[in-house]
């Protein structure tokens, strides 16, 4: 495995394991179908690097700092992503889905302010304060999610599916909801912002 303090500025199918990069600055790196294993990146910067293909298992990214880093098919799994602010990234120009994938991961206090998020997966997760406002999210799939204190606002949802999702805030005249899966007893909660009471 080489090193990833390396001088090295490209990285092909590399396995990472078990790796304590807390508070690490990883600048101008790209990685291309290389796996992240129980690695610790917490409180680190990844600045202007790439991330193509590539997979991250167990491993915490908690208050990582991503400016102008680009993410493309890359999927999170059973991660803690606390305090990351998706917004700092490199998005293409060009809208693309599958960008990102989030499964059973925790996302509390992020940020995916007006992005392009279509066919996002962010399924079981954790999604506490988490801010969606103007992001386009139509196609998503949200299922089994706990959204406690996120913020939807001209948010673009429709035929995302809320399937067994929980704790969602959503104003159904402030956001785009049509064709969008919801559960009973969960889909209740809807009907708040018409300001009706329900006997």
């Amino acid at each position: 495995m080489e090193d990833i303090q390396s001088d090295s500025e490209e990285y092909q199918g590399q396995h990472f394991e078990q790796l304590n990069l807390t508070g690490i600055e990883l600048r101008d790196k790209s990685f291309y179908d290389c796996e992240f294993s129980h690695c610790n990146f917490s409180d680190g910067k990844l600045l202007n690097c790439k991330f193509d293909g590539c997979r991250f298992t167990n491993s915490n990214l908690s208050m990582v700092k991503i400016k102008a880093s680009v993410f493309r098919e890359v999927r999170f799994k059973s991660c803690k992503l606390v305090g990351i602010d998706w917004t700092t990234a490199r998005w293409p120009s060009v809208a693309l889905t599958g960008l990102v994938e989030f499964d059973e991961c925790i996302l509390n206090g992020s940020s995916f302010f007006g992005l392009y998020l279509q066919e996002l997966k962010l399924e079981a997760c954790q999604v506490h304060d988490v801010d969606f406002t103007e992001a386009d999210c139509e196609y998503a799939s949200f299922i089994q999610t706990d959204f406690a204190n996120s913020t939807f606002h001209q948010t673009k949802l429709s035929k995302a599916d809320f399937t067994d999702a929980s704790n969602y805030q959503i104003n159904i005249t402030t956001n785009k909801i049509t064709g969008a899966k919801f559960s009973l007893p969960e889909a209740v909660s809807l009907l708040d912002s018409l300001g009706i009471e329900l006997i």
